[in-house]
């Protein structure tokens, strides 16, 4: 099995390849999705609670993301270390899902999968991936995207300072995919990548849509 992971910056457009990949006929993991379960775990729960008390609960005593977003993400000394906490507190739990999905996947014979983590690099699990793609688009136009999910460009700010550096996930990546266009061209670019992948073609190491048999 092929595990293609997802990079690029805040509101580039990761999703968006996740999405036409798995119309193509990948299985998605979305490492966002998984947080949520490992913050539904007993044991994380507590320990959010013991940190950070009431007010980051919901009226039925659920953990709230918004609340911890605007604890781990207010761009201040002290946010990057609470961020540090519920880092350490998740990353190994939701770790430990991603590679017992990826497992069984593997077992059931699916020939490609995606892994969409926004921290991919931070935690280390881009080593589990056999191809990795960075979504590239200006910042303007990311800006853009983002406030329209209603975030604030100190919001956006926060959330990118959070990340690895765009140049550290562009220099890992093999595959740089402009998503500043269309829809169509984007999904013209995973494509051709993919029919590259697994149309026959050589392996080289792709680094520019240019690279891609045509």
């Amino acid at each position: 099995m092929i595990l293609i992971g997802i990079l690029g910056g805040v509101a580039s457009g990761k999703s968006e390849v996740s999405r036409r990949l798995q119309s193509l006929g990948a299985e998605v993991l979305d490492a966002d999705q998984v947080g949520h379960a490992v913050l539904r775990e007993l044991e994380v729960r507590r320990a959010v609670g013991h940190r950070w008390g009431e007010r980051v609960l919901d009226a039925a005593g659920e953990i709230d993301r918004r609340k911890v977003a605007e604890i781990v993400f207010a761009g201040t000394p002290e946010s990057d270390v609470e961020l540090k906490f519920l880092e350490q507190s998740t990353h190994p739990r939701i770790g430990q899902r991603l590679e017992s999905q990826l497992a069984e996947w593997h077992r059931a014979g699916v020939r490609a999968a995606v892994l969409d983590a926004p921290v991919m690099l931070k935690a280390g699990w881009d080593r589990l991936c056999q191809r990795i793609i960075f979504v590239d688009a200006p910042r303007p136009v990311r800006l853009a995207r983002a406030r329209q999910r209603g975030w604030s460009e100190t919001d956006f700010a926060a959330r990118e300072a959070a990340q690895e550096p765009l140049e550290a996930k562009r220099t890992r990546a093999d595959l740089t995919i402009d998503n500043s266009a269309t829809r169509e061209q984007l999904y013209a670019q995973v494509d051709r990548f993919w029919q590259g992948l697994f149309g026959g073609a050589a392996e080289p190491h792709w680094r520019r849509m240019s690279d891609l048999p045509t």
